[in-house]
């Protein structure tokens, strides 16, 4: 039985060498127009990677020809079926831009902004490609707002903003989860959320967002000279009731209160405080004032 599969495989494996063989053999000796197809059977059989090196081969000799437009149609497409985002991005760009009156100009300019979408990087990654592919398709919308794959750009635009958001949002959480007592890191920490609540103001991170906040400020103004404690205080307390006035019924209300209590008391301390040392130095500045003024 084992035989039987073996001689199978092999039969398998030497049907795909002679197969390659021929195409070779093809891609050597066959003239522009048999080439190209050829090129086309294989495209319209689904055979990407051959019609795609087929494409390649010809394009660069069909200037002027009649099939050089339907030939960069299809080998965008090859490049598209076969998982090469970025090059199927630059021959869709290519297409509308050699063939702006096509009846496929439209297409094309939404296929290259689409192949942008499909190479957009996960979330944890530099999203530089994310943000070019949102702007494409913007662009795209605002060229042809009448288009039929209207919803489709706005579904793939919305898509790609959550991938923003997540991003920002585990950024903005990283500086405080990474070193709670790093002022540095917990300054950050508040800028980032800062930042998040402006670009995303519908997010649904925004209660842990508002909470994060004033947990980043209360541990800043923990870890700081005391000359700067009364600020950074206030900024805690003021933190806090941004979070009550727009989530009254959070879950994180209950430790967010106790940061809140803690901080006006540190606020009303440092106050007398400081109180005290002003009627201080002004009694030492009147007392000296005296002395400077007495008779000789």
């Amino acid at each position: 039985m084992k035989l039987k599969n073996y001689l199978f495989v092999g039969f398998i494996a030497l049907l795909g060498l002679s197969s390659c063989g021929k195409f070779e053999k093809f891609r050597k000796s066959a003239s522009l127009p048999v080439k190209y197809k050829a090129a086309v059977d294989y495209y319209k059989k689904k055979d990407f990677d051959k019609a795609g090196i087929l494409f390649d081969e010809i394009l660069p000799l069909m200037k002027g020809d009649s099939t050089q437009e339907m030939a960069t149609y299809y080998q965008a497409y090859c490049d598209f079926n076969l998982g090469n985002y970025t090059l199927a991005n630059a021959h869709f760009k290519k297409f509308y831009e050699v063939f702006s009156r096509s009846e496929y100009a439209e297409e094309a300019i939404y296929m290259s902004a689409y192949s942008l979408y499909k190479d957009s990087p996960n979330f944890n990654l530099d999203q530089t490609g994310t943000l070019t592919a949102i702007n494409e398709l913007q662009s795209y919308l605002n060229n042809y707002p009448d288009t039929k794959f209207k919803e489709e750009c706005s579904n793939m635009i919305k898509e790609l903003r959550r991938k923003l958001e997540r991003k920002a949002y585990e950024k903005a959480k990283l500086y405080h989860k990474t070193s709670p007592f790093n002022i540095a890191s917990l300054k950050s920490s508040v800028i980032e959320i800062t930042n998040f609540q402006r670009d995303f103001p519908d997010s649904d991170y925004n209660e842990e967002m508002a909470y994060l906040k004033v947990l980043a400020q209360f541990d800043l103004a923990n870890s700081t000279i005391e000359s700067k404690q009364k600020e950074r205080y206030s900024d805690a307390s003021k933190f806090y009731l941004e979070l009550v006035d727009k989530y009254p019924n959070s879950v994180y209300l209950k430790d967010a209160e106790k940061m809140f209590d803690k901080s006006n008391k540190e606020v009303e301390r440092i106050a007398k405080l400081e109180a005290e040392q002003k009627a201080l130095l002004e009694k030492e500045k009147s007392n000296t004032g005296k002395l400077t003024t007495s008779p000789q």
